[in-house]
């Protein structure tokens, strides 16, 4: 089995970006186990959580699942970065699947991040996906006419700008997988 390592947190268009990648792997279904994974903060969090109780974590567990992936929930304490790595050493990852957002290297200089710091450590290979929606996928779609909207997920469309109808909803992170 090929073990991948994905670290996910609360934003859902990194997670649907690494596991579009995480699926798509070659015989993904028979030959790879994902490790999702969640870093707490709070050492008591860590013991009594697991990843899918966030949103992005149960629909990534969801999705791979119903892609056949076998995926196994890991829960941590520590700074991200290093929950991520010393993880990966624990299950001995052959890959981190990484999200992240596209930084300019002065942003990057200046506030650090995860991705960076994970792959400058790693003695692994790492891969990181950014955001899907960075790749133009729909983030609303009307369920009426079928109207598409690129906007944050999290933005409430009360009408559809080319019916009118107000049956707008979130493209649910499946489906904008599937998209990919």
């Amino acid at each position: 089995m090929y073990g991948v390592l994905l670290p996910i947190d609360a934003d859902e268009s990194w997670a649907t970006a690494q596991v579009a990648t995480a699926a798509n792997l070659p015989n993904a279904a028979a030959d790879v186990v994902v490790y999702l994974l969640h870093v707490y903060d709070d050492p008591e969090w860590a013991e009594a959580s697991s990843p899918t109780e966030t949103k992005a974590g149960e629909e990534a567990q969801a999705f791979l699942e119903a892609a056949g992936v076998t995926v196994t929930e890991l829960s941590r304490y520590g700074t991200p970065a290093e929950g991520i790595l010393n993880a990966a050493e624990e299950v001995n990852a052959d890959l981190i699947l990484m999200g992240g957002r596209k930084r300019s290297p002065l942003g990057s200089a200046l506030f650090g991040s995860v991705s960076q710091q994970v792959t400058l450590d790693a003695d692994r290979p790492v891969v990181v996906t950014g955001d899907r929606e960075e790749e133009g996928l729909p983030s609303h779609r009307c369920e009426n006419c079928g109207e598409e909207f690129y906007t944050q997920p999290d933005l409430d469309i009360p009408t559809c700008r080319v019916c009118g109808g107000t049956n707008v909803e979130q493209v649910d992170l499946q489906e904008r997988v599937g998209a990919a």
